[in-house]
């Protein structure tokens, strides 16, 4: 990797370096204090290269440490003396030979003697000023710590980059947007050290762990440590004494570790020697003390240079200590599963199942996956197989379902095996792989073979999340009322639906009755597939989008966002969806776009399709809201791309994001089109929420004709939303500029941004028409100010309110499609209509904006001055 690696801005350190090394402040330097590797070093030379002063730098060494004046030896020049006053005396008058000069002292912690006394007497005198190093957590000469105790130094303790700052030095090396979950990982696992960041990006962008996917940086796997790096921890760790060595190689295998387990193992003055060397540090979890390591890749190095016969010893060790212990909470019960798996000790199945269905349900599919193979390798039968099943569905691995699911024969299955063994495959037909007919088939095997109202109501539950996916919405809504109306519904039957029910609703219209499906699925969280609760909470969140409550929305989706273990891509791709469709409806494009960027490179792969589908269409409208067309013409042909009777449920969304697309690239006539399809889809399978929000968009992009019908459409559903688009949509028809003003505070009201940025657009334009000039200027003005706090967003409406022109709607269209520089042809082509039929409409325009060809017309739109 021969990537550049720029300095992170520490204005005030370098600021503080600066004075203490210039100002007549009493003293004469600074000290820099910090771990190794945090930049001390970096730091300081940068600070005294600014300065025009003459700067002398040496070095401790280990190799030097027992050299009398050694690191200033080679200052002293020939001589036989071995008086250390000569020495000194001889060192001191060739430091000043030039003048007055700055000594740069990098680990002044390995000073011999002499040198921290040559150091300190110099600092006495105020005869140079004095910049050095200290590593944190070691043994410092007397002489150096005198520097700072007694004010001739100032002690400035330098501590790790932030997180901001370690996402800002990577994403500027990279070049590229940083995965919010990488980079909390990557955070955590350099402790924001410099030196240990470099290493790890450089070894994991090397080893593929770290990947570039749709324009995001992904780390997949475990961090890598490059060689230089293992080198130099290895050279910390060598120095430790055995005992020492002992405990930190019991901690890599179980970290956090009780303290009171590692003082059994390792012993009490081992403990307290790891301590105080700093290479551990002892944290208050609860009533319990527990074992840390001061810097995870400690542990890592030490792992790879255990054998695996030592490794299976030692985790033995630690799971003879563990088991006699209260192991009570589930998460004592994965890392007792996961030290058995590896270790030279027996386990049993049960133990290794009850890990992986705990993992898989908080999300940490990996170590779920490897709980759940071990125990099916161990005999654990169709219940281990299923659990590993889950977890590759949720991992977007549907043939390795099949693969795993399929050497059960139906036949031989009880009746609770058999709904375990076909609820997992018509997941993965739903979800993974698309395919209605196999849905349709496992749904016939296992509605002819249950009789237990129980397992019934729970392929109710899953067929009501089928229907919903198909676009049968009443049916979705008629299997969850099923389930629902029994209140000892089995809890997946419940969640499913819930799934299946709530989205229907909300898509309906019928957003008030999905709170309290919310609250029934909340009653029994615990008891949920982890990953399910994402999707089965989207309706709630969309209901409430959907229907104006977006504070509410934000509030709810937030609670759901807040994940960083390895294993869970998909829930941090799913939470970060849900806070996304909330923004884009809010208006706050940047941040959405950040964010659902990111979720979509975190489902990538085309068996998450169906995942992806309300990331994609959110981040399309996002980039159409900012006039970046292109961006959201792929997501959108992406989505197309991925289409099917298992997605038809968002065929109007996409239709509606299709019709964004058009307006953002100017061809305004296009867009009203397909808003004006998506209506029509969307009301006839029932969407009637998405209905709404069509006709509204389809207004906002010039339609003066879905007045009537969005009437119609806000008395019968559901929302404070409806109202104001049906009033919207009112004024604008009748061009009643107050009525649209109006409309904007009651959309601004909302929290709807940009929403009620194009109605004030509409308004400006109402009241320009009207003459009202002073109405016309606020009205703009709050146009401005809303579309400034959407990131700068870019919508027909708010084009024609800043650049109000004597064109018709198809010659301002026209005139966009010219400033983009299409040719006439392709402009034709992209409206359906005649090359004559644009010549036309061009040759119009030209002449009542008095301008003499295409290129001038071009130029205007694009408000090139001339």
């Amino acid at each position: 990797m021969t990537r550049s690696w720029p300095l992170v801005e520490r204005q005030i350190e370098f600021d503080t370096i600066r004075s203490a090394l210039t100002d007549d402040n009493g003293g004469c330097g600074v000290v820099l204090v910090g771990d190794a590797g945090v930049g001390k070093t970096t730091l300081a030379r940068t600070a005294t290269s600014s300065l025009p002063d003459d700067v002398k730098w040496v070095a401790g060494t280990e190799s030097a440490r027992s050299i009398p004046l050694g690191v200033f030896a080679h200052l002293v020049g020939a001589s036989t003396s071995r008086d250390p006053v000569t020495f000194l005396s001889a060192a001191r008058e060739s430091l000043l030979a030039d003048g007055h000069i700055i000594i740069g002292v990098d680990d002044a912690h390995l000073l011999d003697q002499l040198s921290a006394t040559l150091l300190h007497q110099l600092a006495i005198d105020r005869a140079v000023h004095i910049v050095a190093t200290v590593r944190s957590g070691e043994t410092v000469p007397d002489a150096v710590t005198s520097l700072w105790k007694d004010g001739h130094l100032k002690l400035l303790d330098l501590s790790p980059f932030t997180k901001v700052q370690s996402v800002e030095l990577i994403e500027s090396v990279l070049g590229g947007h940083l995965e919010g979950l990488s980079s909390d990982l990557i955070w955590e696992a350099s402790g924001g050290n410099a030196l240990f960041l470099r290493h790890l990006v450089e070894g994991a962008v090397e080893s593929g762990a770290m990947r570039q996917v749709s324009g995001v940086w992904q780390l997949r796997g475990r961090t890598a440590i490059t060689s230089e790096l293992a080198s130099l921890l290895e050279g910390r760790i060598d120095q430790l004494p055995d005992p020492v060595l002992h405990a930190l190689k019991l901690l890599t295998f179980c970290e956090p570790l009780d303290l009171d387990a590692l003082e059994e193992l390792a012993g009490e003055e081992a403990v307290e020697e790891a301590e105080a060397r700093g290479v551990v540090k002892i944290e208050q979890d609860g009533h319990r003390l527990t074992v840390r390591y001061t810097h995870p890749m400690l542990g890592d190095v030490i792992r790879r240079r255990l054998g695996l016969a030592s490794a299976r010893r030692l985790r033995g060790q630690l799971v003879k200590a563990l088991q006699v212990r209260d192991i009570s909470s589930p998460s004592e019960r994965v890392r007792l599963a996961e030290l058995i798996m590896d270790s030279d000790q027996e386990g049993n199945e049960a133990l290794l199942c009850s890990a992986a269905k705990y993992t898989i349900t908080m999300g940490n599919l990996s170590l779920g996956e490897r709980f759940a193979r071990e125990a099916l390798n161990r005999g654990g039968g169709l219940a281990a197989a299923d659990l590993l099943a889950r977890s590759l569905l949720w991992q977007g691995r549907p043939q390795e379902v099949e693969q795993t699911l399929l050497p059960y024969e139906p036949a031989d299955l009880d009746e609770v095996q058999l709904i375990n063994w076909g609820g997992t495959r018509i997941a993965n037909f739903i979800f993974s792989m698309g395919n209605s007919r196999l849905v349709a088939e496992t749904f016939d095997l296992l509605r002819k073979r249950l009789t237990a109202p129980p397992l019934v109501l729970l392929v109710d539950g899953i067929a009501s999340a089928h229907a919903l996916h198909e676009n049968r919405l009443t049916d979705a809504v008629e299997f969850a009322e099923r389930v629902l109306a029994d209140p000892d519904a089995l809890p997946w039957a419940v969640e499913w639906a819930v799934f299946g029910g709530e989205r229907a609703l909300a898509l309906m219209g019928r957003g008030d009755r999905c709170a309290a499906l919310s609250e029934r699925v909340n009653a029994i969280g615990s008891k949920l597939d982890g990953l399910l609760r994402y999707p089965a909470m989207f309706g709630e969140i969309h209901a409430l989008v959907l229907a104006g409550e977006l504070t509410k929305a934000r509030q709810l989706a937030a609670k759901y966002s807040e994940f960083s273990s390895s294993g869970q891509y998909m829930a941090w791709a799913m939470a970060n969806t849900l806070v996304g469709v909330v923004e884009v409806g809010q208006g706050r494009f940047p941040a959405a776009i950040e964010r659902l960027e990111q979720a979509v490179a975190a489902m990538a792969s085309d068996s998450a399709a169906a995942w992806s589908f309300p990331a994609r269409i959110a981040v399309a409208q996002a980039y159409s809201a900012l006039g970046r067309s292109t961006d959201a013409q792929r997501e959108i042909a992406a989505a197309q791309s991925r289409g099917g009777k298992h997605v038809a449920v968002f065929g109007p969304q996409l239709e509606l994001a299709r019709a964004w697309a058009a307006a953002s690239e100017g061809t305004t006539g296009r867009a009203v089109d397909l808003a004006r399809g998506s209506a029509v889809a969307a009301a006839e399978s029932g969407q009637f929420a998405i209905e709404a929000e069509a006709l509204h968009a389809a207004a906002r992009f010039g339609d003066k004709t879905v007045a009537d019908r969005l009437a119609e459409v806000a008395a019968q559903i559901d929302g404070r939303m409806v109202g104001v688009q049906a009033r919207y949509a009112a004024a604008f028809a009748t061009d009643d500029g107050l009525g649209l003003d109006s409309a904007a505070a009651e959309f601004e009201s909302l929290g709807a941004l940009l929403y009620a940025a194009d109605a004030a657009a509409h308004a400006a334009s109402a009241h320009d028409r009207a003459g009202n000039r002073r109405q016309t200027v606020e009205s703009a003005a709050t146009a401005s100010r809303l579309a400034a706090l959407c990131g700068g967003a870019s919508t027909p409406a708010l084009s024609a309110a800043a650049q109000p022109l004597p064109l018709t709607s198809r010659e301002r269209e026209i005139a966009n499609l010219v400033a983009a520089r299409l040719s006439n042809k392709e402009i034709a082509d992209r409206l359906f209509v005649s090359v004559r039929t644009v010549e036309g409409h061009l040759y119009r325009a030209c002449i009542k904006l008095d301008v003499s060809d295409r290129d001038a017309l071009g130029a205007l739109m694009r408000g090139e001055g001339g």
